[in-house]
């Protein structure tokens, strides 16, 4: 399971870098923060229930921080 954090944070940093390639530098800074928390996460040796549930709250942060911002921050498209 912990190495599964670490092909996340592989994933977030190929998504980070085409995002600042890109130039959307703010996007590129959050995977970059998000890789370094998945690649500390990855060799912390955690038990297979604690990364589960470490999972489960990083998508509930997630999902609920893209909700706000979607529907609160870019408004309504018109």
């Amino acid at each position: 399971m912990a190495r599964m954090f670490r092909v996340l944070g592989f994933f977030t940093l190929a998504i980070g870098l085409m995002a600042f390639a890109g130039n959307m530098v703010e996007m590129a800074l959050l995977f970059f923060l998000q890789t370094a928390f998945f690649g500390i996460l990855g060799y912390l040796k955690f038990t297979e229930k604690t990364y589960i549930l470490l999972f489960w709250g990083y998508m509930i942060v997630t999902f609920s921080g893209f909700s706000y911002w979607t529907v609160f921050k870019m408004g309504l498209p018109l």
